[in-house]
């Protein structure tokens, strides 16, 4: 017996909290019953469906992708804008783990597997989501330390494991930071930065883990190889 919102997960429906939300909606049936309750435990032999289509388990795909300036996070978009599903040549039920702004560019992963997403993306594991932000000023000493030691967002403290200053450019008014952060929040980064005074003119996500871009021009994916995707779980499964 599992909870139902992993093995919605694993079979590469949705993510898990995506399927927390179908549960909540009402929109799951299990052999037959529809189940709204978190946490409701059923056998992998059950028939469960989702807004009326029967739950399949899907051969697991990992992606790695150079996510481009001006491209939507999402596995849809009601506004028809382009999403960084569009770009993954699958026929699988990929979706993003975690998110990236509109424009932020970067690393982002892509999967169909919930275990994995929610490994890489929950803060208890530790596993490094590496920023470059370009900042409007000269950002000081006092705001790097206050940034370490925790700023409140949400209503909750949530801090940068570092932060690096890699260039300073006293012509133009600008920092060339590098922030270092576990969680995912809605636009944390950035809202870290206004925390402590300044605005992100760009944004780049560098690295997650041991993970970056090189090789890829913007917009170019590729698949994690199987070594890849074991050493993201040995580093998760240290912490």
């Amino acid at each position: 017996m599992e909870r139902l919102q992993k093995i919605i997960a694993n079979s590469g429906y949705c993510s898990r909290r995506k399927a927390e939300e179908f549960i909540l909606a009402g929109k799951v049936k299990v052999d037959g019953e529809i189940v709204t309750t978190l946490g409701t435990k059923v056998s992998e032999k059950s028939v469960i469906e989702i807004n009326g289509e029967v739950l399949t388990n899907e051969e697991k795909e990992y992606y790695l992708l150079n996510k481009p300036r001006g491209v939507i996070t999402t596995t849809h978009d009601d506004k028809n804008r382009k999403t960084v599903i569009d770009l993954i040549e699958t026929n699988k039920r990929i979706y993003p783990v975690g998110r990236l702004d509109y424009d932020t560019t970067g690393v982002l992963l892509l999967t169909n597997d919930g275990d994995f997403a929610n490994m890489i993306m929950h803060p208890k594991n530790e596993i490094d989501k590496v920023y470059i932000a370009k900042l409007k000023g000269i950002i000081s000493k006092e705001a790097i330390h206050t940034l370490e030691e925790g700023v409140l967002l949400d209503q909750e403290f949530v801090t940068a494991s570092r932060v690096k200053v890699r260039k300073i450019d006293t012509k133009t008014n600008h920092s060339i930071v590098e922030m270092t952060i576990h969680e995912g929040k809605n636009h944390q980064v950035k809202r870290m930065f206004e925390q402590v005074g300044y605005l992100v003119d760009k944004l780049k996500r560098e690295r997650i883990a041991f993970l970056t871009t090189e090789g890829l021009a913007s917009g170019e994916y590729r698949k994690l190889s199987n070594k890849e995707i074991s050493k993201l779980y040995v580093l998760a499964n240290k912490k």
